[in-house]
């Protein structure tokens, strides 16, 4: 059976003509494949060993800097310095975290 073969986009949509069910799936895989790779490549976040300033410690907990400021302080989360710079390890962010009881 024919579907569709030549692909035409417009604004929000596609039209497919003369395409058979088979290279259907062959596109609709190739097209998921290239999405996860992408999706992969961009949101690859656990490096262990990554250093976060400040503002991207806040950022990646959603967080104010008031807030980290006061844990920090606490001792809830490390930082890490070089001069008057501050860095927090992702993977100690990660470990501080404490699941909440019920």
């Amino acid at each position: 059976m024919l579907l569709i073969l030549n692909i035409v986009k417009m604004k929000d949509s596609i039209l497919l003509q003369n395409l058979n069910t088979v290279d259907l799936k062959e596109l609709i895989k190739d097209g998921v494949k290239s999405q996860l790779k992408d999706f992969k490549e961009t949101f690859q976040t656990h490096n262990p060993d990554e250093l976060l300033t400040r503002e991207q410690t806040c950022k990646y907990l959603q967080i104010d800097s008031s807030t980290l400021w006061a844990w920090t302080n606490k001792g809830k989360v490390i930082s890490y310095g070089i001069g008057n710079r501050r860095y927090y390890k992702k993977a100690e962010l990660l470990e501080s975290l404490q699941q909440l009881k019920k």
